[in-house]
């Protein structure tokens, strides 16, 4: 990596970092305030004070600075939602014990750009929402962008643990944070202290494939709405293989595959008219494929991230090690889905 990145890198992981803390506290609140937004779907506390913390960090180094994020604070000016709006100010004073109320609305506000820019960070602050609504995984991912391609991810997992063995519905007090810059590999830090000691993470199977009747464990999401699982069922039979599934919300999937606890996230496309967002996938992209995996679309084109704030030419999403993988990505074709969608 060149002396920039490493800047970027350190910028990254303690934002990153600081927001972890944040959404920690926040989740623990049993008050946590959410707020349904026009498509249905919930923002919370946390989601906005993310948002805010991390645009300010990398504003602070860089005022020009370009990002995409997913939240906007239309709502938070809205005179019913003024306790929302107390409650995410209170949460960013966490970091900044003076910010004022202006500062925060400006900074949530600042991420509104196109991303057609040929660089820029994107960033979902509370990857997972209702995970995180139910007290379960959730990630804060940021990636960097430069000419349609991830060169940069942090992820950070509050609540997933270290410890494998740790079930997923069991909250880990410390937590991890994975980072991944291109050709610079992945590595896991504790969320707690993120300057300690790093680990180096890979897949669990590098190129071998599954052999028939084998059991391939994969990343599912709790909502079924996310992916269609019935063409997930229909891959594994396919290739002659059991599924035992692992259930979590976020892109803490990708980190899941990326530290060979799974073998595969098949994010399965629901219907035609869907196209994914860039900042669902930019940071656990880069972090599944810098520990040895393999992530496309369900074609087997890779994700282009040079579209603006869409992955306009990719439908779903396959991420495993590359043996595994190639399989799946011949399954789906044999099976006529990508044609499909």
């Amino acid at each position: 990596m060149t002396n920039m990145s490493d800047d970027q890198m350190g910028l990254a992981i303690d934002a990153v970092a600081a927001a972890c803390r944040v959404a920690r506290s926040v989740q623990q609140d049993a008050g946590v305030r959410q707020i349904t937004k026009d498509d249905r779907s919930p923002v919370t506390v946390a989601d906005y004070a993310v948002q805010a913390i991390v645009a300010m960090a990398l504003r602070d180094s860089t005022p020009d600075v370009l990002i995409v994020g997913e939240e906007h604070a239309d709502i938070l000016r809205k005179p019913e939602h003024e306790a929302v709006r107390r409650a995410v100010v209170e949460a960013v004073r966490m970091v900044h014990a003076d910010v004022t109320d202006d500062a925060v609305i400006a900074a949530i506000d600042a991420c509104d750009h196109d991303g057609t820019a040929a660089s820029f960070w994107t960033l979902d602050p509370i990857d997972g929402t209702k995970g995180f609504l139910r007290g379960q995984q959730y990630a804060i991912a940021l990636g960097r962008i430069e000419g349609g391609r991830v060169v940069l991810g942090v992820m950070g997992c509050p609540n997933l643990s270290a410890d494998h063995g740790r079930p997923f519905d069991d909250p880990d007090p410390v937590g991890v944070i994975y980072a991944a810059s291109d050709g610079g590999g992945c590595r896991q830090l504790s969320a707690a202290d993120p300057g300690g000691e790093a680990q180096s993470v890979s897949t669990r199977s590098g190129d071998t494939a599954f052999e028939p009747g084998a059991t391939v464990r994969v990343c599912g999401s709790v909502e079924a709405a996310h992916s269609k699982q019935s063409d997930t069922e229909r891959v594994s039979s396919h290739l002659g293989l059991s599924v035992e599934y692992a259930r979590l919300d976020s892109q803490c999937k990708y980190a899941v595959v990326a530290r060979g606890q799974a073998d595969a996230y098949l994010r399965m496309p629901t219907r035609k008219d869907y196209v994914e967002k860039i900042w669902d996938h930019a940071a656990g992209s880069i972090i599944a494929t810098e520990a040895g995996a393999v992530v496309t679309d369900v074609s087997g084109t890779p994700l282009d991230f040079g579209h603006g704030s869409r992955l306009e030419v990719n439908r779903g999403v396959v991420c495993a090690a590359s043996g595994a993988h190639s399989m799946i990505i011949r399954a789906i074709d044999d099976l006529g889905i990508a044609a499909a969608v």
